[in-house]
């Protein structure tokens, strides 16, 4: 691999309601070890990385579009404290066991409506099925994307060199009009090949 440019962790000031840097320190208590990131415009992005992260739309619809299989969720920690629960996710593909993103989940309890908070807590479903399948009203909103710089525990999640280059993004999703879930999400390397091999 060639050298990498050394990006400076951000504050996330301008949209303090999903910080980056906030929701990480969730499960990290030195972020460096994790990742590094930076804020980017989704115009400096490549192509496949627009396409899974420049949307308003949930993340599992559309990586599982982008991979064309269905998606299982593993929830790495998860705890509840003051009406909020938190958890740490990865997606994988159902057809190869694929981990294609990793999230950071914090949602406000008391705005999600019964039924979806309680299969959420089950864990049993990556969170974009269970608001769907609920017909939970929601609006999701893209807030920032990030160039990532993946540390030793992500590298080790997505089984990619440390170092290696991917995307992510910060979101809110409002349920029935209230802000109610802050995401990071970011996805695992895209090959080049991975559209061409789609294609076929």
């Amino acid at each position: 691999m060639g050298n990498l440019e050394e990006p400076q962790e951000q504050s996330d000031e301008r949209d303090a309601q999903v910080s980056f840097g906030t929701l990480l320190s969730l499960f990290y208590t030195e972020s460096s070890q994790f990742a590094r990131f930076v804020r980017i415009e989704s115009k400096d992005a490549p192509n496949d990385y627009q396409r899974l992260l420049a949307h308003s739309s949930h993340m599992t619809v559309t990586v599982e579009d982008f991979y064309r299989d269905k998606l299982d969720v593993k929830v790495l920690r998860s705890y509840t404290i003051d009406n909020h629960y938190c958890r740490e996710i990865l997606l994988s593909t159902q057809r190869d066991a694929k981990v294609v993103q990793y999230g950071i989940v914090r949602l406000d309890l008391t705005v999600v409506p019964e039924g979806a908070k309680q299969e959420i807590l089950s864990e049993a479903k990556p969170l974009g099925r269970v608001l769907i399948e609920h017909a939970v009203l929601r609006e999701v909103e893209c807030i920032d994307m990030f160039r990532v710089w993946t540390g030793q525990a992500l590298s080790a999640m997505f089984d990619c060199p440390i170092g290696s280059v991917t995307y992510g993004r910060t979101a809110l999703i409002y349920c029935n009009r209230e802000p109610a879930i802050e995401l990071i999400e970011i996805v695992a390397p895209v090959p080049t090949s991975h559209s061409d091999t789609l294609a076929q």
